[in-house]
């Protein structure tokens, strides 16, 4: 029984590093992603799927709904940090780095309130979890990846925590404390991905 974090496909956003509006879908080579990553974690099985609202996720999520009949249940926790009204501006563009310890974003979330809806995040997670029997999918966001795993696992000695997780990259938790952690970043699933790329295919 485990907890399986998942990263959302990619976006254009992505692609040209830009601060996301909370409406951006995946782009194509997202979708291919989403749909590579359901054929990896349907073969797998699991019991339940919960998804942050935003596009970029429940696009992410719904190959996995189609696949194996599991109706996605959303949730705003799981959305990303909140840049307020620098949304839609690119990284180049910005006078200070966003992400900086001390940065709070006009209109936006802070990090320690990022951090405390994280938190809460994390607390509904394991309760989903214990409340089935099976398997959890977790559809979020790259920042919230992260914080989960750096606030609330407990990664194998001497493994460090990724600065950013991959587009639809899977990381395992252990649905008990210390929640440890059994796989991360994992992208096996898209070791196609380059191949169609080039051939222009899709999968």
């Amino acid at each position: 029984m485990t907890i399986l974090i998942v990263r959302h496909g990619e976006t254009d956003g992505n692609a040209a590093r830009i601060l996301q509006r909370p409406d951006v879908p995946l782009n194509e080579r997202g979708k291919r992603q989403a749909e590579q990553l359901a054929r990896r974690l349907c073969a797998r099985g699991f019991a339940c799927i919960v998804c942050s609202d935003l596009l970029r996720a429940r696009m992410t999520a719904a190959p996995l709904a189609a696949r194996s009949g599991i109706a996605v249940e959303e949730s705003p926790l799981l959305q990303e940090r909140n840049f307020g009204d620098l949304r839609g501006v690119p990284y180049a563009e910005l006078a200070e780095n966003p992400f900086g310890p001390q940065f709070a974003p006009p209109n936006g979330e802070d990090w320690p309130t990022f951090h405390a809806r994280v938190a809460d995040a994390f607390a509904f997670i394991v309760s989903r979890r214990r409340s089935v029997n099976g398997t959890l999918v977790v559809v979020t966001h790259g920042f919230v990846c992260r914080a989960l795993v750096e606030r609330h696992a407990l990664l194998p000695e001497g493994v460090v925590v990724p600065e950013r997780f991959d587009n639809t990259s899977i990381t395992v938790l252990h649905e008990d404390a210390p929640h440890g952690v059994g796989l991360i970043n994992c992208t096996r699933h898209l070791m196609t991905s380059l191949e169609m790329d080039r051939n222009g295919g899709s999968a």
